[in-house]
C-alpha cells in the first residue's frame, strides 16, 4: 500500500534526488522540471500527501555519494551491483542507451572501435556507464572527469578521443555542432530504477509496488511520451 511510504516524508516533505545530467529522464524548461523522473516523484508525493521537494544534482555519482546522508529520501539511479551495497533498487521503470560522442574527423564509427591502445575514453564520475566501462575496456585508457556536463566540456576542450554519455545528453551537448558526431550504435543499455538509501531499506518492497502500479497503469509510458 502507498500508505506504507508516508514514512519517507519527514514533516510532510518528500526530498527527491533529481539528476538533471540525464536528459533521457529529466528535462528543465523555463525553470520547471519535466520528464519521467520528476513525474514519478510528483506522483509519489501526491499519493502519500507530501510536498515534493527536488534536490538537484548534475550527475548520478553525486546522487549516490549522498545516499544515507539525509540529503534525499528517494532517488533515481541506474541499476548496478556495486551500487546495491549502499542503496535499494526497485524494478526498472525505463531503459536508456549510453554511447560515445567523437570528433567529426575521428575514424571511430562503432563503440567497440574506441577500445584501442593509445586511445582515451572520457567519462563522468559515478555514472552507470563509467561503472560499465571500468569493467569492459581492455585496451583504451579510461579517464574520469566530474559530472556529465563537466566531462562533455573537457572533451570539447580537447581532452580524450571519445566521451561517453546518455544518448539524449550527448545529442543536446554535441548534436548541432558539425565538429562532433554522436555514434548511432549503443555502448550499453542501462536500466533505471527508483532507489532508497541503504542496501536493505524497509520500504523498498512498497516502493517497488508503487513503480509496478505506475508501469501497469501506463503512467510511465505517458510520462515518456509513449502513451
Amino acid at each position: 500500500m502507498t500508505g506504507d511510504l508516508a514514512g519517507l516524508a519527514a514533516n510532510g516533505v518528500l526530498k527527491v534526488a533529481i539528476n538533471t545530467g540525464n536528459r533521457a529522464l529529466v528535462q528543465e524548461r523555463d525553470g520547471v522540471l519535466d520528464g519521467v523522473s520528476p513525474a514519478l516523484a510528483r506522483r509519489l508525493a501526491d499519493e502519500i500527501g507530501a510536498r515534493f521537494e527536488p534536490v538537484i544534482y548534475t550527475g548520478a555519482g553525486k546522487v549516490f555519494a549522498d545516499a544515507g546522508t539525509g540529503a534525499w529520501d528517494v532517488g533515481f539511479l541506474a541499476i548496478d551491483p556495486e551500487r546495491a551495497t549502499r542503496v535499494s533498487f526497485t524494478r526498472p521503470y525505463h531503459k536508456i542507451e549510453a554511447t560515445y560522442a567523437v570528433r567529426a574527423d575521428s575514424a571511430i564509427s562503432e563503440p567497440e572501435e574506441a577500445d584501442q591502445v593509445g586511445l582515451t575514453v572520457l567519462t563522468s564520475r559515478g555514472s552507470a556507464y563509467q561503472l560499465y566501462l571500468s569493467n569492459a575496456l581492455r585496451n583504451a585508457r579510461l579517464e574520469i572527469d566530474g559530472t556529465p556536463p563537466e566531462s562533455f566540456a573537457a572533451f570539447r576542450s580537447g581532452r580524450g578521443d571519445v566521451v561517453a554519455g546518455v544518448r539524449e545528453s550527448l545529442e543536446r551537448a554535441f548534436g548541432g555542432d558539425p565538429a562532433f558526431r554522436v555514434l548511432t550504435a549503443p555502448l550499453a543499455s542501462v536500466e533505471q530504477a527508483m532507489v532508497l538509501p541503504g542496501p536493505d531499506a524497509p520500504l523498498a518492497a512498497a516502493l517497488d509496488r508503487f513503480v509496478a502500479r505506475a508501469l501497469e497503469s501506463g503512467f510511465v509510458a505517458e510520462a515518456l511520451g509513449n502513451g
